[in-house]
């Protein structure tokens, strides 16, 4: 059976000015006009697009989908603006809880004017005798309370175990996951579902779930890997451990949130020199680069991708020196060929990027990260000083070096919304770093493919042969204008062939999606 799409802007290379699509098997068949397309395919079921536009649907390359699901319509702090508002916020919260863990995300004390988060007795004053978790916005420290901690003495001396404050680092590790193990089997699975949902609502038709055994669990992980409604999940599972594992579980790679430092954010990535506002903390380094070339070379040599989240400039450095070392022992091409990847890479150099890019180094980003935290006065400038803060998330300079990019959210860390990303990929803070917003869209369609190891040249785009995966949006403006640049990035002229792009200016509203298509299968709307 095939459809016919009518009566849109349908974004494919092969006709920029394209109002048509067709579509039979799951496969798109044929792009171009109204009238042509009434002739071709006179049996097909015809859809209305009433002036939508359709485009390749888009690919989260960073997600955690339990974390995400559970604050979808759980205790969301992120729109805190002070310590009393979170206080306030947790005592409403736990007047409804019904028991168990109670679960909440998203705190950020470096805008609050207290300047720092609750101690422990005030959090015990607002939630009472109830357990309680509450992760940082970068989910590298939280706050929690004693009846949680008293469960968990296994986090007492460990490093980042604080009596009356957060606990980061490893002590981290052993409070989330005593909450993590708290939670029930339906529970975590009404999570996944509704994140699922979630994402597919916001034009979303693959995710890379990044999971390890310091982030959610096995069975977390392999209930997600089964779930057969909405995205398609790519599992990466973030631990140093025999290959085999990978195939175990059925994760694409070993990689994802495989740690080699912290975050800025709760000043645990790992530094060459010290944080602006803590003159005696370097952050917290996880891996040695004689770790990391061991992973790497036992990933090259079983064929499955390694990676870690790296984001300090030390940790950039370990990481970098350990890919050369697996280098000079498996070769150029066949490291390469794996396709390996970063997260987040966000204090990398010239030098470090032109070497990543001849390794065959993909890097997954997050935009939205630099809208939240960067500028002049924003907590990047707080932790590190306005010079180093402003080289943080150099797209441009990774993408000029040939480092492939692919966008994400990290969800819950920042929001899941694909158009977000690539508005402030095109926005960025410091404007030398920002690319175009065609090489941003590509980043979150054809870059998330390919940095989830697909091989189809096809998908990602509409074009005849290509799988049928696409969202349908309510758009205000198109972006129809030639960029002023010296050096003009990309042209909307049809004769360039390519196609035009939702204008996504600071103020500019965002596009609304009505359905998304994965395969030629409905996943919303």
């Amino acid at each position: 059976m095939t459809t016919l799409l009518l009566g849109g802007r349908i974004h494919t290379p092969t006709s920029p000015d394209a109002t048509a699509m067709a579509v039979t098997d799951g496969v798109v068949a044929w792009v171009g006009q109204d009238g042509a397309g009434r002739v071709l395919y006179p049996d097909a079921e015809v859809v209305d697009l009433a002036g939508a536009f359709v485009a390749p649907a888009f690919v989260d390359a960073h997600v955690h989908a339990t974390a995400t699901g559970l604050l979808l319509d759980g205790l969301d702090l992120t729109g805190c603006r002070s310590l009393a508002e979170l206080l306030s916020t947790l005592r409403r919260f736990v007047a409804t809880h019904s028991g168990g863990v109670l679960w909440g995300h998203g705190w950020d004390d470096t805008t609050w004017p207290e300047g720092r988060p609750p101690t422990r007795a005030e959090l015990d004053a607002a939630a009472g005798s109830v357990p309680v978790y509450l992760s940082r916005i970068d989910v590298h420290s939280a706050l929690v309370t004693t009846a949680l901690a008293a469960t968990v003495p296994a986090a007492q001396g460990k490093r980042g175990w604080s009596a009356d404050g957060p606990v980061s680092q490893q002590a981290h590790h052993h409070i989330r996951g005593a909450a993590r193990a708290a939670l029930t089997t339906a529970q975590r699975r009404a999570a996944q579902e509704a994140f699922l949902a979630h994402a597919a609502a916001h034009g979303v038709a693959a995710v890379h779930e990044c999971a390890g055994p310091d982030i959610s669990g096995e069975d977390d992980f392999t209930d997600l890997l089964a779930t057969t409604t909405g995205p398609e999940v790519v599992g990466y599972w973030g631990e140093r451990t025999d290959p085999a594992t990978a195939a175990r579980l059925g994760a694409h790679g070993l990689a994802g949130d495989l740690f080699a430092d912290g975050a800025l954010g709760s000043r645990t990535a790992a530094l060459t020199h010290p944080y602006t506002d803590d003159p005696t903390n370097t952050g917290a380094a996880y891996l040695t680069a004689a770790e990391i070339a061991d992973h790497v070379v036992a990933c090259t040599n079983a064929g499955i991708q390694a990676g870690f989240h790296v984001i300090g400039d030390a940790a950039v450095t370990a990481v970098v020196d350990g890919f050369a070392q697996a280098a000079a022992v498996v070769g150029v091409p066949a490291l390469a060929a794996r396709h390996h990847r970063l997260e987040h890479l966000e204090m990398v150099t010239a030098d470090q990027a032109a070497k990543l890019g001849a390794w065959g180094v993909m890097a997954s980003m997050q935009p939205n990260f630099d809208t939240l935290w960067g500028g002049h006065d924003g907590m990047y400038a707080r932790r590190l000083g306005i010079d180093r803060a402003a080289r943080l998330n150099p797209f441009a300079l990774l993408a000029s070096q040939g480092v492939a990019l692919a966008f994400g959210s990290d969800a819950p860390v920042t929001g899941l919304d694909p158009w977000a990303t690539i508005r402030a990929a095109v926005n960025h803070q410091t404007p030398d770093s920002s690319i175009s917003a065609r090489a941003a869209f590509a980043a979150a369609t054809r870059g998330g493919w390919r940095a989830g190891g697909t091989r189809d040249e096809l998908i990602g785009s509409l074009v005849p042969g290509a799988p049928a995966s696409y969202a349908v949006w309510d758009v205000g403006e198109f972006d129809v204008s030639v960029p002023s640049d010296a050096v003009r990035r990309w042209s909307t002229d049809p004769r360039s062939r390519v196609p035009v792009l939702p204008r996504l200016g600071p103020t500019d509203s965002l596009p609304r999606c009505r359905q998304t298509v994965h395969r030629g299968a409905v996943i919303h709307g």
